[in-house]
């Protein structure tokens, strides 16, 4: 029986039964969804700057993206280890303990987003010059971020609460929590940039009010819909902190790696001029919109590998692994083929010319390929995080983001722009294949752990969450005790 809503909120563990291909396909379905939603947001903003036809504003924007996409993958990071903690916690039938952590998760998103969102607007200036910003471009970059990221704490929520979601295996609700954000953005973006004529400060103004809405819906679906907080306790606060921390940890540094190999390549690009940097942002907001379904692995593998770890089903967790990478290998071909077709109607609607279109013409017609092995890392990261191995997600996301790009991307400037975006994905690929590699002998590992009647715990870098009792993971179907279906507080 799958996780289901009742009026005492969540039942048991939804993943450990059924088709493993379906779940992967429906969570990484509706998740690419909501994900694309959210990077939408920023593609619709630059479509729209773009319109104005002001290369120092579209410079602007993607110098804004970088710094953005350090917060974001915080809050990404922090939301990883929020899923898999949750979902390997009610895949052993520990409800109410999941429902503390799902509180405890929400007061750290929101400590950690509100320290370092508002500490960024004292850093902002030297930041963009960093990058490579200058004149015009940088002040319209700083006068653009002065006003989002203050608004931290509610993306940070928003995404936490989508986790909490997926984590039970909700993920229409997951969905609709980024989608609506999305709409708010598409709707808001053109009256506030056009009709009211505020340009860049139009875009800020719209990503703010989606924010709101991103974290209201979400609230709504985690506490009014599912219930699944339960009351805060700060006396466990320490001790969900250091279970949240053992996976959110290494998945912070993990995710920080990827704007860290962002942020070389666009100093890099940067000396080539305003148009490469133009050129360069508007592939950074098309890729996850064009390979949503590849990102959204990274969320909708770990639950499943999650509840079935946490259900001692160790050989369904060497299967999802395998039929998660399939979908991976499915869907970036398709990408790939609707880019190479597609790409005379991206570079036209971005109003781009001169060295920003042949830079989308070369990634939409060769370097979009690399994302077989980006995808790879993908989900090799999520089975590395969400089965107890956290640090070897952060090796390989380190290593593609310092070995793998600097020396490669800098190699590649000698050829000009285009060389650094080859450059990357050339080093981006080689430790994708790695981490794939290493992904399915630990999984093959831990399928030879399962015995025909009882399942030995596997060893893990992080714990399941702390509890005051050793609770042993029930098999698939078996009563997971009171617990398992305690009306929600």
């Amino acid at each position: 029986m799958p996780i289901a809503e009742t009026t005492g909120g969540v039942e048991r563990a939804r993943f450990v039964s059924g088709s493993l291909l379906r779940h992967v396909c429906v969570m990484a379905g509706t998740g690419a969804i909501g994900l694309i939603a959210v990077f939408a947001v920023d593609l619709i903003n630059l479509f729209y700057i773009s319109l104005l036809g002001e290369k120092a504003t579209a410079a602007a924007v993607g110098f804004a993206g970088v710094v953005g996409f350090f917060h974001a993958s915080l809050c990404i990071g922090l939301t990883i280890g929020i899923a898999a903690v949750v979902s390997r916690t009610v895949g052993a039938g520990r409800i109410e303990d999941a429902r503390r952590i799902g509180t405890s998760s929400l007061v750290l998103m929101t400590a950690v987003s509100v320290v370092v969102g508002t500490g960024t607007a004292f850093f902002l200036h030297p930041a963009l010059q960093a990058l490579g910003a200058e004149g015009e471009t940088a002040r319209l970059a700083q006068r653009y971020l002065s006003v989002t990221v203050h608004t931290l704490p509610l993306l940070g929520i928003g995404m936490a609460t989508s986790a909490l979601l997926r984590s039970i295996g909700d993920a229409r609700r997951a969905m609709t929590v980024t989608l609506a954000a999305a709409f708010v953005t598409a709707v808001l973006d053109p009256i506030l940039i056009f009709g009211f004529g505020l340009g860049l400060d139009g875009a800020a103004i719209s990503a703010v009010v989606s924010r709101m809405v991103l974290a209201a819906i979400g609230l709504h679906g985690v506490m009014v819909k599912h219930r699944m907080l339960g009351r805060f306790d700060a006396q466990r606060l320490a001790g969900d902190a250091r279970a949240l921390g053992t996976v959110a940890g290494p998945a912070v540094l993990t995710n920080l790696a990827t704007p860290v190999g962002a942020a070389f390549v666009t100093h890099a690009v940067a000396q080539f001029g305003p148009s490469a940097v133009a050129g360069a942002a508007t592939i950074d907001r098309l890729t996850p919109v064009a390979f949503g379904l590849v990102y959204a692995l990274s969320g909708a593998v770990g639950p499943i590998l999650a509840q079935n770890l946490g259900a001692g089903q160790y050989r369904r967790v060497q299967e999802g692994l395998r039929d998660s990478l399939l979908f991976m290998v499915a869907s970036v071909a398709v990408a790939w083929l609707v880019l190479a077709l597609g790409q005379g109607v991206l570079i036209r609607a971005f109003s781009a010319d001169g060295l920003a279109a042949e830079l989308i013409s070369l990634f939409c017609s060769w370097l979009a390929a690399s994302f077989f092995f980006a995808g790879g890392l993908f989900v090799a990261n999520a089975s590395f995080n969400n089965l107890g191995h956290p640090l070897l997600s952060t090796t390989f996301n380190w290593g593609r983001a310092t070995l793998g790009t600097i020396p490669f991307a800098w190699w590649g400037s000698h050829y000009g722009a285009a060389g650094v975006l080859i450059g990357q994905a050339v080093g981006s690929s080689i430790f994708g294949l790695l981490a794939v590699v290493v992904a399915f002998r630990l999984a093959a590992k831990l399928a030879r752990q399962e015995a025909p009647d009882a399942a030995p715990a596997p060893v893990l870098d992080a714990p399941v969450a702390p509890t005051s009792a050793l609770v042993t993971p029930q098999p698939a179907g078996a009563a997971t005790g009171p617990a398992a279906s305690a009306a929600a507080p």
